[in-house]
């Protein structure tokens, strides 16, 4: 199941050395990496961020893990328009019940929890009562507060997310590139005999 960061952060730029938004980089990731996923993988897909009564109530499950689901998962991240916070914790949630409490959860987010949720306390949850694996994809994350002054906590490029993948047994990985995201999506959603 990939779980994507589909909140307002996703569309910005500027003062973060991010010279396009992220979404743009993700799109062209999703399109190079999902192809060949798909031929051997059923793959599943939540958004976050857009949509909703308020902005972090934007959880969408697209579908369920689905044979052959390039198409429909390049379609919908082509359409989306980043909106919403981040509801990391009930996004990953959703994701575990989705699956039954047994599978694999691709986070792919660009850092904060910022509806109020629990990433650490979800991670416990999940490696306590379920079969899951939960691997994490930091995309350009970045500090909360951007200073000149030496104490900026810009340079911090690790989510907040990734007690997910550590308490259950999954990989964090921190990308920059769409060439990083794009490898980062083989490992954690590819055949390891594959990639």
């Amino acid at each position: 199941m990939i779980v994507f960061d589909g909140s307002g952060s996703m569309a910005e730029m500027g003062f973060n050395n991010i010279s396009e938004p992220r979404i743009f980089e993700a799109r062209r990731a999703i399109k190079r990496a999902v192809p060949d996923i798909a031929l051997t993988r059923r793959l599943g897909l939540i958004v976050y961020g857009p949509g909703g009564e308020n902005a972090c109530t934007g959880l969408d499950l697209r579908f369920p893990p689905t044979r052959n689901a390039a198409g429909p998962i390049i379609t919908a991240i082509e359409r989306l328009q980043p909106a919403g916070e981040t509801a990391i914790a009930d996004a990953v949630s959703l994701a575990a019940k989705t699956l039954n409490g047994k599978g694999t959860i691709v986070l792919v987010t660009d850092g904060k929890e910022t509806c109020g949720g629990a990433p650490c306390q979800v991670a416990a949850e999940l490696a306590a009562t379920t079969d899951l694996t939960v691997h994490v994809i930091g995309f350009k994350v970045r500090g909360d507060r951007f200073s000149w002054a030496e104490d900026s906590d810009y340079d911090q490029k690790i989510s907040v997310a990734q007690c997910l993948s550590e308490r259950t047994g999954g990989y964090y990985v921190g990308t920059e590139t769409v060439d990083e995201l794009v490898s980062a999506l083989q490992r954690t959603l590819g055949c390891p005999l594959l990639f």
